[in-house]
């Protein structure tokens, strides 16, 4: 455990950053799964999420614009084909 100030504080940044970020992570699986299991009417409605989710982390800063731009365009890619 930390004995300063300074990094007792950093300590509790860290575990708030880390709980956000897993969660935003675990919302941007499940909207990508959404996506994949969705049936031909709903998948349109289910990829418009799930580009939003994978925006909306990119904000935030858990994933890099370029990681975000690779997953939405292999969900675009997985719409045509279907």
């Amino acid at each position: 455990m930390p004995q300063k100030k300074s990094a007792i504080k950093r300590l509790r940044q860290n575990e708030k950053q880390n709980a956000r970020n897993r969660s935003i992570r675990s919302k941007m699986a499940t909207a990508v799964k959404k996506v994949e299991s969705a049936s031909a009417e709903e998948r349109e409605q289910a990829v418009r999420s799930a580009v939003s989710v994978i925006d909306k982390a990119v904000k935030v800063g858990v994933i890099k614009k370029t990681t975000a731009d690779r997953k939405k365009s292999r969900l675009m890619k997985a719409r045509r084909e279907a």
